[in-house]
């Protein structure tokens, strides 16, 4: 056979080439493993090899009873991601052999902004947070991730550094795709590109709506609008124990409204004199719902 670098013929058992050194090895499309050119089945997981090696993502037998239990765990998962639900089950396992697992402890960081990884990750369990900071030192929330949402795929795209830090919010299990095997795997299957497209589209719109609130809208319409979204019923008896509160602290409430803690609390204080809230236990007790959604609605 001839090397598809330089041309330099090699034996069909060659893993490298003699001339260039570029590697003439054939990878397993359904665990990755490294084969000879001319092998029928991968030697590591025992899946059938694609006679088409220009399509090194593509899998034509069943999945094989023999894969990694991480592996086929993982394409069960992958069901619940919006992204890839649409997939048949043998393509997401094609997916899923190239993903990485791992698990983040609540509050521990998944990747700060700037940094030069270049994956895409998925939330399989718990919720990621996804933050920018000012060069002040500054932050805002620009989005809280659950399972089944991907995040990451603007460096993905365009091969450069991270433009928002990630941050578990809550003890998080995530794959995480490089973007060599994503790119590759796109090319095979555009249902799943424009998927991804539209992903980004929703994306860029929050952003949009995002950048238009804190914009136009007061500081007092936005904190009421976490408030009534955040906001949880306790289980309890009698009214008083059944109104809504929230137990977000001041300065996640500022990251969220894009403010600054000192107003966020001077306007809490505001409503509490006014009998709209009260603050106590850790807790921002809802007393008047209706007042912060008539603040809402006549912004």
């Amino acid at each position: 056979m001839d090397c598809t670098r330089c041309g330099n013929n090699v034996p069909d058992t060659a893993r490298f080439c003699t001339n260039c050194g570029n590697s003439l090895a054939s990878p397993c499309p359904a665990c990755g493993s490294a084969n000879t050119h001319n092998a029928k089945y991968c030697a590591a997981c025992g899946a059938s090899l694609s006679d088409d090696r220009s399509s090194p993502l593509r899998v034509t037998a069943a999945m094989p009873d023999g894969v990694p239990g991480v592996v086929r765990e993982g394409t069960q998962l992958l069901e619940k991601c919006r992204l890839f639900r649409a997939l048949d089950e043998q393509t997401r396992f094609q997916l899923a052999s190239r993903a990485h697992r791992y698990r983040f402890a609540a509050s521990e960081s998944i990747f700060e902004i700037g940094s030069a990884e270049q994956s895409m990750l998925a939330v399989l369990t718990g919720t990621v947070r996804i933050t920018a900071r000012s060069a002040s030192g500054r932050e805002i929330v620009l989005a809280d991730l659950g399972p089944g949402e991907v995040f990451g795929e603007i460096a993905l795209f365009d091969g450069r550094g991270r433009t928002a830090s990630a941050i578990a919010l809550s003890a998080c299990e995530l794959l995480v795709f490089e973007r060599r095997d994503v790119m590759a795997f796109l090319e095979y299957h555009p249902q799943a590109c424009l998927r991804l497209l539209e992903t980004m589209c929703e994306r860029l719109r929050q952003a949009d709506e995002r950048i238009t609130e804190v914009a136009f809208s007061e500081l007092s319409v936005r904190l009421a609008k976490v408030l009534l979204t955040k906001a949880i019923i306790p289980k309890g008896v009698g009214s008083n124990a059944r109104r809504p509160k929230v137990s977000l602290s001041q300065r996640e409430l500022a990251m969220l409204i894009g403010g600054t803690r000192e107003s966020v609390n001077r306007c809490l204080r505001d409503w509490q004199r006014r009998g709209i809230v009260h603050l106590g236990g850790g807790w921002i007790v809802i007393d008047t719902p209706d007042a912060l959604e008539s603040i809402v609605a006549h912004h």
